[in-house]
């Protein structure tokens, strides 16, 4: 009897069944590390579903110590918090700021680590540990720079001088490379042969195959710029041009803060980054997962 047979058999026989039913059995079983993550997980969920249970409290509620449940869902909340202060228009704000972010890093990190990764210049190298570098300052030392420049340009008090010194950032063009290098060259070779420029190729051939590393960079930007809050502080002074996390500081006063409305327009300005990163994750996952980042 052939190997193939005999296992095969042991399958069949009742032995074989249990010993797969066991192994299978035993796939499912959590493993030593969600006795780790369980309670950091709980723990991690803790200040959202605080944040939840004060949004819908009434002031007086929010005030106890010991902190107790509500005794009845108070929505209006949520209508206070939209109707007391020009939530919609921060919302726009937010959303035209991080959508001009977003499409700015998936063009130009793209166009800038396609450069770094396939054409040879001089200074090549000395640019990409330079843009690298750039990676650990933090932003409070270039912040007045910054402020400056943008001045210069007399974008002070307005979105563009929100926009523009985001549209690309080192994140963006390091992750990108990493994910360019790993690709083939023949793929390119081939459409260079037929004719394509190196922009059709990059267009046509490259980024196609590289939407999870455009999607983790395009997460990642929308998420900074949505609940950036520094640089909002220090360039915007009128009401109508502020963004959520600046906008919703103003809630709080020096006296007196009205927590549940502060925490219900916390909430609703919470909510869209949370969807985007649920039906977004697998996207982020995969492009942390693979080999790209380890370059």
């Amino acid at each position: 009897m052939s190997m193939r047979g005999q296992t095969t058999a042991a399958a069949a026989s009742p032995a074989g069944l249990e010993a797969e039913v066991a192994a299978a059995g035993h796939r499912h079983w959590p493993s030593s590390w969600h006795l780790f993550l369980v309670p950091m997980s709980a723990l991690m969920a803790f200040p959202f579903l605080w944040m939840l249970i004060t949004s819908v409290s009434t002031l007086e509620e929010s005030r106890r110590f010991p902190p107790q449940l509500p005794s009845s869902i108070q929505w209006h909340n949520f209508i206070d918090a939209w109707t007391m202060a020009p939530f919609s228009r921060w919302l726009l704000n937010t959303v035209v700021v991080a959508a001009a972010s977003v499409v700015g890093n998936l063009l130009f990190c793209s166009l800038a680590g396609y450069a770094l990764a396939r054409m040879r210049f001089i200074g090549s190298g000395v640019a990409f540990m330079l843009i690298l570098a750039t990676l650990m300052v933090p932003f409070q030392v270039v912040m007045i720079p910054t402020l400056l420049i943008v001045r210069a340009f007399g974008m002070v008090d307005s979105l563009g001088g929100l926009v523009v010194p985001n549209l690309v950032t080192p994140f963006g063009i390091f992750l990108l490379l990493q994910f360019f290098r790993t690709l083939p060259v023949e793929i390119e070779e081939a459409a260079r042969i037929d004719g394509a420029g190196r922009l059709g190729t990059l267009v046509k051939i490259v980024l196609p195959q590289m939407k999870a590393p455009l999607a983790t960079v395009g997460i990642m930007t929308l998420l900074w710029r949505w609940n950036d809050f520094l640089w909002p502080l220090i360039l915007i002074t009128s009401e109508d041009k502020m963004t959520l996390p600046l906008g919703l500081a103003t809630f709080q006063g020096a006296h007196f803060t009205n927590w549940p409305v502060l925490m219900a327009g916390t909430l609703m300005s919470q909510l869209p980054m949370l969807l985007v990163f649920i039906f977004a994750q697998r996207w982020f996952v995969q492009s942390l997962a693979s080999s790209g980042i380890k370059g």
